[in-house]
């Protein structure tokens, strides 16, 4: 499915999004990239995602630790803190905030002659 957003959009729903996708458990960058890729987020490449990780990691919202595979070299995997899950829950609410005012006035504006 193919989505219309822009990139505005898409940086701002990009850290909730990341957080949603280790809300579900750990994940290394690739697997979070695919994940997000197939809800929407089509254009995520790693220039992208690893910085977010970074900056999330030093707010204290995901850590990591070195997955080491003897088949290729080590990955990180990521997992959501306490904290993060604490920023989820807000930044859901916050977004749904969002829609409903933008409902709102759109219903509103729609109302009026």
């Amino acid at each position: 499915m193919t989505f219309d957003w822009n990139q505005e959009l898409i940086r701002a729903a990009l850290p909730q999004a990341v957080l949603a996708v280790l809300s579900n458990g750990e994940s290394h960058g690739y697997a979070m990239a695919e994940e997000l890729r197939a809800h929407g987020f089509e254009r995520i490449k790693g220039g992208t995602l690893y910085p977010l990780l970074k900056r999330l990691e030093e707010q204290g919202l995901v850590e990591h630790r070195w997955q080491h595979d003897q088949a290729g070299p080590g990955r990180k995997q990521f997992t959501l803190t306490e904290h993060g899950r604490t920023e989820l829950e807000r930044a859901v609410s916050a977004w749904q905030q969002m829609d409903n005012a933008l409902t709102t006035l759109r219903s509103t504006r729609q109302e009026q002659p």
